[in-house]
């Protein structure tokens, strides 16, 4: 899916398998405007191809972070953190070309509540480790990461690319504020939405299951806030 670009064929399919390698596979990106966007989802897109020009930079996963929203339609909710397990982002001429990232899934966490108990049973249905509840939401038993792949970088720094949760792969894009410098990369995004069910995370959803109670819906969107960190 990623072309490494050289003078000859030879050449050009070596790059390629070197460069696929050094991608783990999952997360996200990003928005730079203040107010909340809805991200486009559609047909996966295809990857911009790269030179050997090209600059690696490798994601700090102790200084990224992917935080999340999520809420009933009568009102209330949780909110939490999702870490990023490893990533690579490439640059050129000081533009980012492509880059992947993988999501840890495990590592799904609540923020909002305090009461421990409650705290560890929110976390285990998220993740799917409560006994009858494997495939509600995430499934991290199966499904233990998710990936984010950049596409392309539109002139207004929109972020093009895939999101793959629980084996389904969508396109989305999302306007970003990226920084780049000789040593450091930093993408950062204000809130934007992501529909749930896209990658069949359905429960309690009022729009794939009927007669539910009001009380009980859960919103389709996810509300995502994410901090990328990569070093050279």
């Amino acid at each position: 899916m990623i072309n490494f670009v050289d003078n000859s064929n030879e050449k050009s399919y070596i790059m390629k398998k070197s460069i696929l390698t050094l991608f783990a596979v999952t997360a996200l990106s990003l928005t730079a405007c203040n107010e909340k966007k809805s991200v486009d989802t559609n047909e996966t897109t295809e990857t911009t191809e790269t030179s050997k020009t090209s600059v690696e930079y490798k994601v700090d996963t102790e200084n990224s972070q992917i935080e999340w929203a999520g809420g009933k339609i009568a009102g209330g909710g949780h909110t939490g953190t999702i870490a990023l397990e490893q990533g690579v982002i490439v640059v050129e001429n000081n533009q980012i070309t492509i880059g992947k990232f993988v999501i840890d899934m495990n590592t799904i966490a609540s923020t909002d509540l305090t009461d421990e108990t409650r705290k560890a049973d929110l976390e285990a249905h998220l993740k799917g480790t409560a006994e009858g509840k494997e495939d509600d939401f995430f499934n991290v038993t199966e499904f233990p990461t998710a990936t984010f792949e950049i596409d392309s970088i539109k002139e207004d720094s929109t972020i093009v690319g895939n999101l793959t949760m629980k084996g389904k792969t969508n396109a989305i894009e999302f306007p970003a504020t990226i920084t780049v410098t000789d040593n450091e990369v930093t993408i950062s995004s204000a809130e934007f939405d992501i529909d749930r069910t896209k990658w069949g995370v359905n429960f309690n959803s009022g729009s794939v299951f009927e007669d539910l109670a009001k009380e009980s819906i859960i919103k389709d969107n996810i509300t995502v806030k994410i901090s990328v960190k990569a070093t050279r």
